[in-house]
């Protein structure tokens, strides 16, 4: 089997390289960075030390991504994943566009002259905002959750977000990325007759994430929290009880293999939520308790601010991915917790690589 990961660099790239090598020596992993990210070189080594084929190069080019060699499958796990890419000052809209869609045509491209199967990694966030801030929420130690006897939107209940919820605008110049390259992959795959499967992710966690609050918010939070940073609860009146999901990206293997197999398998949905769900959901307040107990004390200040696109609950439903895959993860929220902590504590200055 011959598979190419695209921001193979990057912390979920990476870590699921190191996967695909560990549990498929024979296979070839090829993968594609262009190191824009700040530490994403760090993994550049030790990629290439277990035999994965690292090609420095950017997504954004065609002339790059036709140079690839061919491969069977195609996991896509290259974008600019927070939510305030093109608001928050430091990209522009179009730099947006062209990372995350411009990009996902050259991917969809190369898949078209290969004949490539292609596992698109996509994004809670290609839900509809106004919805999930109407929500009626209570508190429940120390984190918000939804009201059970309130009058749902269709495809929202108290286990979470399913499949089966609006994508309507607003969903965030980001998501609205993901939710353009889901259709475009989609249609790709039924016009020149290659298989897709979009696995939209929760927040995804782990050792060796490069933290960012916009991106990787647990693994951002675990490493300021030890090297005693400034935090805030930004939002929902400074209460810091804004919940999000979690999972770990090694998670995912297990369901790439039986997708890599199923192929063009009509029986399976093409998109699915893939997540540690509510079980694996944590508020930043109950995340800093954790780090509280781990680490001690930390001052975390209050802002009034509010942000464009913050959301104060958001948990992934994953049971279709349950039921049609029998998929589910094998690390709980304590586990990556604990992995992130222990990897903090071997590289006190993580966080100075991470946010450049």
């Amino acid at each position: 089997m011959r598979v190419l990961i695209t921001g193979v660099c990057g912390f979920v790239g990476s870590t699921l390289a190191r996967a695909l090598r560990e549990s498929h020596s024979d296979w070839q992993v090829t993968g594609l960075d262009n190191l824009s990210r700040p530490g994403s070189w760090v993994n550049l080594a030790p990629l290439r030390a277990l035999g994965v084929a690292v090609v420095h190069g950017d997504l954004r080019s065609p002339s790059d991504v036709d140079a690839l060699p061919a491969a069977e499958w195609v996991i896509d796990a290259a974008a600019n994943a927070s939510v305030l890419a093109g608001v928050d000052g430091r990209t522009s809209s179009r730099q947006l566009l062209e990372h995350n869609l411009q990009g996902t045509v050259n991917v969809l491209e190369y898949c078209r002259q290969h004949g490539s199967g292609l596992v698109l990694l996509s994004t809670s966030r290609v839900y509809s905002i106004p919805g999930l801030t109407a929500l009626e929420l209570t508190v429940h130690d120390g984190a918000f959750r939804p009201a059970p006897d309130q009058d749902f939107p269709a495809g929202i209940s108290a286990s979470g977000v399913s499949e089966s919820y609006s994508t309507a605008a607003p969903v965030s110049l980001y998501g609205s990325t993901k939710l353009a390259s889901e259709c475009l992959a989609l249609e790709y795959g039924h016009t020149y007759g290659f298989p897709v499967w979009v696995n939209r992710c929760g927040v995804m966690a782990g050792a060796g994430q490069f933290g960012h609050p916009g991106q990787g918010i647990f693994a951002f939070w675990v490493h300021a929290f030890r090297e005693r940073r400034p935090l805030r609860y930004i939002g929902f009146g400074g209460t810091g009880h804004q919940v999000r999901d979690c999972l770990h990206p090694v998670d995912l293997l297990p369901l790439l293999e039986k997708q890599f197999v199923a192929g063009l398998d009509a029986a399976k949905p093409r998109i699915i939520n893939v997540s540690g769900g509510i079980g694996s959901s944590a508020s930043l307040r109950q995340l800093s308790a954790w780090c509280a107990e781990r680490f001690g004390a930390n001052e975390i200040t209050i802002s009034a601010e509010e942000r464009p696109y913050d959301i104060p609950w958001l948990a992934l439903d994953p049971a279709t991915a349950q039921s049609t895959w029998n998929w589910r993860p094998a690390l709980a929220l304590g586990d990556i917790l604990t992995e992130i902590a222990d990897f903090a504590e071997h590289h006190p200055q993580w966080l100075s690589l991470s946010l450049g």
